[in-house]
Parts: C-alpha cells; structure tokens; sequence
C-alpha cells in the first residue's frame, strides 16, 4: 500500500513538473557593458583615474630607484651615519609606495570604492531591465551569460541580450 502511494505520488509529481516546465533565457552582461554608452563612458573615467594613480606611482617608484642607484654607487665612500640616513629615505619611499599601491588599488582601495560609486548605478539599471525583460516575457530564470555560470550549449532563441539593451535606450 505504500509502495502504491509512493509511485502514485511520483507519476503526480512528474506529471505536474512536466506540464509546468520552466522558461529560461539569458543575457550577456559583458555585451551589454560593451554596447551600452554609459557603460564605456563610465569606463573610461576608470580608466584615466587607474591611468593617473600608475603614473603618480611611477614617479615614486622612479625616485627610489634613482636615489637606490645613487646610494649604490656611493655607499663605499659615504661615512657611517650617512648611510644609515640614506637606507632610512629609501625604507620611507618603499613604504610609500607600498601604502600608495594598497590605498589605490587594494582591496578595499579608492579604485574598488569608486567602481563601486560609478558602476552601481549603471549596474541597477541594467538589473532593472533585465527584471523587466523577464515579467514581460514571462521568464522563470535568467542566467548571466559572461559569468561564472557555463553554458556548453544554448539556443539564440533564449538570449534575450537584445531585449535587455532595448529596454536600456
């Protein structure tokens, strides 16, 4: 008698699920960052502020290394409390930069808060119309394309990219 309940139970299931099936789709965010104006623009303010911290880094990291060579090629002749002044200038310029590369581009560095600043809003909108996308089209799932997510096979059919980046304009 159990054994009946249970294939019953089962034939229900799936023949409740088959009836029911899902409708799945999918975008390609990195399409649309690439399509989208505001995407590129934000993209490259980034880019000349990532361009001017490497910069500014590379001044500093040119600066030690003149002043190493320097210290280098004198240290034989310089008096004892000389040297000791200059290992000092040159630890203080290695810590600077080392602070600097972490204050900049760490993890929690200005690079990482002024994505987030830029980017969240741009990153809402397109959240937004894929939302959207998907109540008008009656999708239960939309999956990311470009991220972690690996499709080893999809039809064109279910990509609904374009729907999203016209939803954008």
């Amino acid at each position: 008698m159990k054994k009946l309940f249970f294939i019953i139970s089962l034939v229900l299931l799936f023949s409740i699920s088959y009836q029911a099936q899902p409708k799945i789709g999918y975008v390609d965010s990195d399409t649309i960052m690439k399509q989208l104006p505001d995407a590129q623009d934000t993209q490259k303010k980034l880019d000349a502020i990532i361009k001017e911290w490497q910069e500014e880094l590379s001044k500093i990291e040119r600066e030690w290394k003149t002043k190493y060579d320097d210290y280098e090629k004198r240290k034989l002749i310089l008096s004892e409390q000389k040297r000791v002044e200059i290992e000092k200038e040159l630890i203080t310029l290695e810590d600077q930069i080392s602070k600097f590369r972490q204050e900049k581009f760490g993890v929690r560095g200005e690079l990482f808060q002024k994505q987030e600043e830029l980017m969240k809003p741009l990153q809402n909108r397109i959240f937004n119309a894929i939302q959207d996308v998907a109540k008008e089209n009656d999708f239960d799932f939309i999956f990311d394309r470009s991220g972690d997510i690996i499709f080893l096979f999809a039809k064109e059919e279910y990509d609904v990219t374009r729907l999203v980046l016209e939803k954008l304009k």
